[in-house]
């Protein structure tokens, strides 16, 4: 089977952007690949430092909210990057490949550093955590990897490493090709993306009336202020969640919005009744998976990933010609 990898980092509790952004497809992708998913607690810390001491309990929480949504250790391989220094290895040497300039021009850092303004605060970590990125990637030789499109200027730094490794010290990884998520980045009730630090998220295994209080806070059309307003839904942040969880209702709900046949708060209630009803099944699923031992799975995905890290090491070693005492 073909691998890929992928990874979240371990920022809490998982919402519908990261569930409808990555982990519907990781649950998807167990049937089609040998799936690789780390919690990735060194890129929490190009952020998060300070906060490093919740770490613990916050990569526990991360991994139950992904088996809550259908991750199984039995058919991927579940891991804390930290757990893996082979990754720390494989970023520092590839570090020596990458020029500060060539990663000053990625858009995702300038986005990060904008959205948390840390202008005057951009450490050596933040800086090259592409070039983690990409040994997280490289180092288990994937011929994919799952990601959205905002993620597509790491994969080509990733694929120019690659290729440059490769041209220096022989063929030895594949440049793997994206596989792009099929809906796009999911609003939060605020209109702007939706983050776990902008407290404009909406949480899978939340209660149903923070989720039923969350929505119809929501921002909708400006521009619609009575009901038989004419509504523009393709600015509607109501309409986006609505879009994603009653794909065949969404063409008949447009031509109402457009031609004011219902109301915003209307349209809310309705919106805030589907959304949980959908997200039922994983409140049931989080409070039957209390008891599960997550060290337990942690630890043996752990070993497979270290097993496979180990073996692109030994080869990345000999085809540089590093020093060995064998």
């Amino acid at each position: 089977m073909e691998r890929v990898l992928s990874g979240l980092r371990p920022t809490g509790r998982i919402h519908i952007g990261n569930y409808f952004g990555a982990l519907v497809n990781w649950v998807r992708f167990q049937d089609e690949y040998k799936c690789f998913y780390e919690v990735a607690d060194w890129h929490a810390l190009t952020t998060m430092y300070p906060e490093s001491k919740k770490f613990r309990g916050l990569i526990r929480e991360t991994v139950l909210d992904w088996l809550t949504v259908g991750i199984d250790p039995e058919k991927s391989v579940l891991f804390v990057q930290s757990d893996v220094k082979e990754h720390a290895e494989l970023h520092l040497l590839f570090s020596m490949l990458v020029t500060i300039p060539r990663l000053q021009r990625n858009p995702t850092i300038k986005e990060v550093v904008k959205d948390l303004h840390m202008e005057d605060k951009i450490s050596y970590g933040l800086l090259g955590y592409p070039v983690l990125q990409a040994s997280d990637v490289l180092i288990y030789r994937p011929q994919k990897v799952p990601i959205g499109e905002d993620q597509l200027p790491h994969l080509e730094l990733t694929r120019e490493i690659a290729r440059r490794f490769n041209h220096l010290y022989g063929e030895t990884f594949p440049e793997p090709e994206p596989i792009l998520t099929k809906t796009k980045r999911i609003p939060g009730i605020d209109g702007r993306k939706m983050s776990k630090s902008y407290g404009n998220a909406i949480y899978i295994t939340e209660p149903p009336e923070e989720v039923e209080k969350k929505i119809m806070q929501a921002f909708t059309d400006p521009e619609k202020i009575k009901k038989d307003d004419p509504g523009h839904p393709e600015g509607c942040v109501v309409f986006a969640y609505r879009s994603t969880i009653d794909e065949d209702g969404t063409k008949e709900l447009e031509k109402k919005c457009r031609a004011g046949e219902i109301g915003c708060v209307q349209c809310k209630r309705e919106t805030a009744k589907m959304m949980n009803e959908f997200l039922d099944k994983f409140r049931k699923r989080r409070e039957e998976l209390k008891s599960v031992d997550v060290n337990s799975i942690l630890k043996e995905g752990a070993e497979k990933a270290r097993e496979f890290a180990r073996e692109t090491m030994q080869i990345v070693r000999e085809r540089m010609g590093m020093w060995s005492r064998d």
